[in-house]
């Protein structure tokens, strides 16, 4: 397999609106406990498999053993592609990191897209700066300009929010340089 060039992540303020319409009809678990209290969103994988547009992103994440990991308490700031940006790499690639010998790359490539802690749009508002992913890796993060930037990605929806942290959603599958 060709090395893959480092794709973008962002995350953008002017998209938190729309982020939040997405998160109330997500289709995620819905529940009031009580008055006075906030509804349940569901979790990060929860709404992920509830959504429609990330099912190569959570067949990835059964691959890698991963779905627990998200699912659990956290919290995490996930940047999330969709099947259109899986879609967009090279012929091949999902196939092929989907196969049981290529687990370690492609839990490398899905952890690159998690960050520690919940990270909203209007934390980094107007900033510039790096975060450290779950795999160890850094993003760089551009909130500077009309949209949010993580490498050369763009975020399409912002704070999607969950129990256990926050979906962005990202137009490009980003990888870790080697």
């Amino acid at each position: 397999m060709k090395k893959l060039t480092t794709l973008a992540i962002a995350i953008a303020s002017t998209f938190a609106l729309s982020g939040a319409a997405l998160a109330d009809h997500h289709g995620g678990n819905k529940e009031r406990s009580g008055y006075g209290q906030e509804e349940k969103a569901g979790t990060i994988t929860e709404i992920a498999a509830s959504n429609g547009n990330f099912n190569t992103l959570v067949a990835a994440l059964g691959a890698a053993d991963l779905v627990d990991t998200l699912g659990g308490e956290g919290p995490f700031t996930v940047f999330a592609p969709t099947d259109e940006a899986f879609a967009a790499l090279p012929e091949g690639t999902v196939e092929s990191l989907l196969q049981p010998e290529n687990r370690d790359q492609l839990i490398a490539i899905l952890t690159y897209h998690v960050v520690s802690g919940t990270v909203m749009s209007g934390d980094i508002a107007d900033q510039q700066l790096y975060a450290e992913t779950l795999q160890g890796s850094s993003l760089n993060v551009d909130a500077t300009g009309y949209s949010v930037k993580i490498n050369n990605a763009t975020v399409t929806t912002a704070d999607i929010k969950a129990d256990n942290g926050v979906i962005h959603v990202i137009d490009t599958v980003l990888i870790p340089s080697e």
